[in-house]
């Protein structure tokens, strides 16, 4: 499993308070803090944000944190259009998009977190490297044996095509593989929802050519079965996908072959 650069005695521990000047409604927003090249342990940063003074979105507090209040604190945030999932985070004990998520959609203090169970690089950036290998793992892309078409596109129907809706559009901001409690356990091995939801996307691809070699991958104790459909992943998309019936449609293609 990934390892935790955190001290030996890693009890979070409180912070440091920042007040917002103005004289509209005040909301907290309580960060979660950690350097791991500082040695010191994490804490929770607490931010009093003037909402009259900042964007509606949560993503719109935090830049203004860190444009405002706090230069020091480390987040990614690209598109703020729910597009690139750069910015994706738990908040409230949701992971969800800051860039989509509204301030107004959250009562009282805005409680704000990394990705669960993924090594921290600082803040609320987490360590993406094992996930992207994972997804590099299923070779995302078109696998043929034979030669394209010398004057055209390989082509689909408009049925063919429609396979793919509900699976082209994940972004894979991880939001759904760190909600998974079977994958915070054995993230070594299993796959997670989204790189598996990203396996059936190629599998169901009519001009894909290699769908025995992806199953025969994918056949295996824990890279696909360890998902015992708790749901947390389709509750949690930011997009609405389904990644459970995915995963499901994998294990439905296993068992036809057989």
């Amino acid at each position: 499993m990934p390892q935790f650069r955190l001290p030996k005695d890693s009890q979070v521990k409180p912070g440091r308070r920042f007040s917002s000047a103005g004289g509209g409604k005040i909301r907290e927003v309580h960060v979660y803090r950690y350097d791991p090249e500082a040695g010191e342990n994490p804490r929770v940063d607490i931010y009093e944000l003037d909402e009259s003074q900042c964007g509606p979105m949560l993503l719109d507090a935090l830049l203004k944190i860190k444009n405002e209040m706090d230069s020091t604190l480390a987040l990614r945030r690209s598109c703020r259009e729910g597009v690139c999932g750069s910015c994706a985070m738990n908040v409230n004990g949701q992971n969800v998009l800051a860039c989509t998520s509204a301030i107004a959609d959250f009562d009282g203090p805005i409680r704000v977190y990394p990705l669960p169970h993924m090594p921290v690089i600082k803040d609320l950036i987490a360590d993406m490297t094992h996930f992207y290998a994972q997804y590099a793992s299923i070779k995302p892309w078109i696998a043929t044996q034979t030669p394209p078409p010398a004057d055209r596109e390989r082509l689909q129907s408009k049925e063919e095509r429609e396979l793919l809706d509900g699976l082209y559009e994940c972004i894979l901001c991880a939001c759904c593989s760190t909600s998974c409690p079977s994958y915070w356990w054995n993230s070594d091995r299993y796959l997670g929802p989204a790189v598996l939801l990203q396996a059936y996307r190629w599998i169901v691809d009519s001009r894909d050519e290699s769908v025995a070699e992806r199953l025969d991958e994918l056949e295996d104790p824990f890279k696909l079965y360890r998902c015992h459909t708790i749901m947390n992943c389709t509750q949690t998309c930011p997009k609405g996908l389904n990644p459970a019936k995915a995963i499901a449609e994998i294990k439905k293609l296993l068992v036809e072959r057989q």
